[in-house]
């Protein structure tokens, strides 16, 4: 059986203040006043599932921005040895407030994704663009700029798409990248990302 992306996703809305208070209904998480929004989702990504959580060019091409904090696992191992779905919660809940100190918002962090495998985005308001390669079978997919490469992974949520990285991936984003000066907030989002094997961190993105 060929490699698969084991993932549990969540979105958790914009924070308006550092109290939050969840509770849990089904497969999906809500909210106090402080509001966390989406559900969290277990799929396998692989060529069985491409009608599920897969994503091709065609469905990832158009314009997308922040709406959350997103964590995926990269296999269903290293997903048992976190905790399962309240550990990867948890860590959505922890990287929510970190995106919040670092200066992201819904009006900063977009990307548009084309057809012809070009993209251009900003982070922190920081433009940047170039091409990127989408791998189908695994979700995997690469930002190529003038500067660097960036890797990651993609793959559907129920309110849009969720583009992650690994801990040093992540950093880089947001430091050389977007340029975002609060070295404990980007520090943070590092080691949450660190402190569980086959960890993916990054964004829910929306239409």
């Amino acid at each position: 059986m060929k490699k698969g992306f084991y993932a549990i996703l969540a979105a958790v809305a914009l924070l308006s203040s550092s109290c939050l208070t969840t509770g849990t209904s089904g497969l999906g998480t809500t909210g106090g006043t402080s509001s966390v929004l989406g559900s969290v989702l277990g799929s396998v990504l692989g060529n069985v599932l491409l009608g599920g959580y897969g994503l091709d060019a065609s469905s990832l091409a158009g314009n997308w921005s922040y709406n959350g904090a997103s964590a995926a696992f990269t296999n269903q191992q290293a997903l048992t040895k976190a905790g399962g779905v309240t550990a990867a919660n948890s860590l959505i809940q922890s990287l929510a407030p970190n995106f919040q100190a670092a200066g992201i918002t819904k009006k900063n962090t977009t990307f548009n994704f084309g057809a012809d495998q070009t993209f251009n985005a900003q982070v922190h308001g920081i433009p940047f663009n170039g091409t990127y390669t989408l791998n189908r079978a695994n979700g995997e997919i690469a930002l190529k700029t003038a500067a660097q490469t960036l890797k990651g992974n993609v793959m559907k949520t129920t309110n849009g798409i969720a583009l992650m990285f690994d801990a040093n991936q992540m950093a880089s984003l947001l430091q050389n990248v977007g340029k975002v000066d609060n070295a404990t907030a980007i520090n943070a989002v590092k080691q949450l990302a660190k402190s569980k094997d086959g960890a993916r961190v990054g964004f829910e993105l929306t239409r």
